[in-house]
């Protein structure tokens, strides 16, 4: 039967009666003859249509191609449309082009575009909801539990919070290919890094540190006196940065304590917004990336912070997927639009092996900074990975905080890097640190070049407590210090003094700034000091048996190391040690 009308695709229902999925054909109509002649048109077009909203196969197709030709910068017409879809030998799904010419006839202004374009969009969505309910009730049918029903609604949710979130349209995917001219011509080496020098605008990176390492107080800090244009770490002032900070970490009580001891206030604290435990979705759905975006679209940040990602993920750490959905619901939408991220992490059981969890965690970030705290304020932030190698791998720092009676005093807390001017001169109060170790040698007037034996010996008859890892960096912070002498550099580490001084390094230095008993610095909780102690070493069996090492005779050199006089060809050569101890 050729002299008949075809109806188009229909369903059933439960009835037996056909049904027709939402649509308005009429509309698509008008829409693609719209943008066959105006590229602003379909711009307007874009705000709020995608291509999955045509109903029609061949209006989606001409929407395609207007689209590349917008992209390209070409001004669309309709026979530029038909020549773009014969190039891919499609005439055939657009009535071997006739479809194209009939369109490009009917010629609606730009100004009215909008309305035609929002009924689209409106069918489409009851198209959507109409396939949603289809798929419940086939669940039904079949039997779905209770959760698996939970399951299909969560997930078309998610996809619709996600499609509002993130733009309609092939705009928004033909807007990501390189335009070469300016590509090439954008110098990305003399970009500027942003204030502390630890990442560039639009990247992401990591900051990894142990539990009471202060992670969060560092974090705050910076961001703080980056949305007020403020230098940082010895950078010059830049302008504000707009920050958001997500804070799932942190009491506000805590929160609060700290920004007063950086000196921020309510009026003071520039371009920073703050969420404390933000209701948001894990950051790994398709849900917890729509929320962000949207917080991000309305507080216009360039900058966003995770603190701590662990509070936002909603699989397993170990788990390789939670930080690949991690990235492509949250991260890439970041990326993409050149929205910078630093999100904080904790250090694993194995410190050399970096963040806890897979190693999946590393493969999206630019830069992998791992914070830890050596003691007695004294901090050393130092890069682990990086792709593009830009800025410093390297930061000594310290960490400043003084104190106002039982409170953290207002604008008394800020880290700045190491010099030998700001660096601490008292005995670290901190027994176990590497400060305490070196200070201990110092005292013990052992040479900066002592090796490691003769150092843990003398350590050990002093009961001074350590664990090997920094003993073994006080001997190379000691040796770094004598070859510095040698070479005839000054006493001073850096020829750069900060501009403002602080009066002390950590509190209790001073009278009137006695620390809390436990706690270091603002919001920081008491943690254990130092490290196990060294075992204590039995006393010599020489001598008189209380461990007093036998007398020797004056003129008789002796053994630096052990004590024994020194003979033959190591005496007559000048030797300080034993043939035993030659490698101390």
């Amino acid at each position: 039967m050729e002299n008949v009308r075809h109806f188009p695709h229909q369903q059933a229902d439960n009835d037996g009666l056909t049904t027709i999925p939402p649509n308005d054909v009429e509309s698509e109509a008008l829409v693609c003859g719209a943008v066959m002649h105006s590229a602003d048109a379909y711009r307007i077009c874009a705000e709020v249509l995608d291509r999955a909203d045509f109903y029609r196969p061949a209006h989606r197709l001409i929407w395609d191609i207007v689209g590349g030709l917008v992209a390209a910068g070409t001004p669309p017409h309709p026979v530029l449309v038909r020549a773009e879809i014969e190039k891919q030998n499609r005439l055939r799904e657009v009535d071997d082009g006739n479809l194209v010419i009939r369109l490009g006839t009917d010629y609606l202004n730009p100004s009215l575009v909008q309305h035609f374009a929002q009924e689209i969009a409106n069918k489409a969505r009851e198209r959507r909801f109409d396939e949603h309910a289809t798929t419940l009730k086939a669940a039904v049918g079949r039997g779905a539990s209770g959760d698996e029903l939970d399951a299909i609604v969560a997930d078309f949710t998610q996809a619709e919070q996600l499609r509002e979130a993130t733009g309609h349209g092939p705009a928004h995917l033909v807007s990501t290919l390189l335009d070469w001219g300016t590509f090439f011509a954008t110098d990305f080496g003399s970009i500027q890094l942003l204030p502390g020098r630890l990442m560039a605008p639009g990247q992401q990176i990591t900051v990894v540190g142990d539990g009471k390492a202060g992670k969060s107080l560092f974090t705050q800090e910076w961001m703080w006196r980056m949305a007020t244009g403020q230098s940082f770490l010895g950078d010059k002032p830049q302008d504000p940065v707009r920050i958001l900070y997500l804070d799932a970490e942190n009491g506000q009580e805590q929160v609060q304590e700290r920004f007063l001891s950086f000196g921020a206030g309510p009026r003071s604290m520039g371009e920073l917004q703050y969420a404390s435990f933000p209701p948001v979705r894990p950051l790994d759905t398709a849900g917890g990336g729509a929320d962000l975006v949207s917080m991000v679209k309305a507080t216009s940040a360039d900058l966003v912070v995770i603190d701590t990602v662990s509070r936002f993920i909603s699989g397993p750490e170990n788990d390789a997927d939670t930080w690949l959905s991690l990235y492509r619901h949250t991260l890439l939408p970041l990326k993409r639009d050149r929205i910078a991220s630093v999100r904080l992490d904790h250090r694993g059981k194995d410190s050399e092996r970096g963040a806890r969890g897979s190693s999946a965690k590393t493969q999206d970030v630019d830069h992998v900074w791992e914070l830890s705290a050596l003691g007695g304020g004294t901090l050393a932030l130092k890069r682990t990975h990086t792709r593009t190698g830009i800025g410093p791998d390297h930061f000594d720092l310290v960490r400043q905080a003084r104190k106002d009676g039982d409170n953290w005093a207002h604008g008394g807390t800020r880290h700045i890097l190491m010099t030998w001017e700001n660096e601490p001169s008292a005995h670290p109060a901190v027994p176990g640190t590497v400060e305490h170790i070196i200070a201990s040698l110092d005292a013990a007037g052992l040479p900066d070049n002592t090796g490691n034996r003769v150092a843990r010996q003398t350590l050990a008859d002093r009961q001074i407590p350590g664990g090997n890892e920094k003993i073994a960096e006080a001997i190379r912070r000691r040796k770094a210090r004598s070859q510095m002498s040698d070479s005839g550099v000054s006493g001073k580490r850096s020829g750069d003094r900060s501009d403002e001084r602080f009066p002390e390094t950590f509190p209790g230095t001073h009278s009137g700034t006695e620390e809390t008993a436990g706690q270091t610095f603002p919001g920081t909780p008491p943690e254990t000091p130092g490290t196990p102690p060294v075992p204590h070493v039995p006393p010599s069996k020489r001598g008189n048996g209380e461990g007093t090492p036998e007398q020797q005779d004056p003129e008789t050199p002796l053994c630096t190391v052990c004590g024994d006089p020194l003979h033959g060809y190591r005496l007559d050569r000048g030797y300080t040690t034993c043939l035993q101890h030659d490698a101390a």
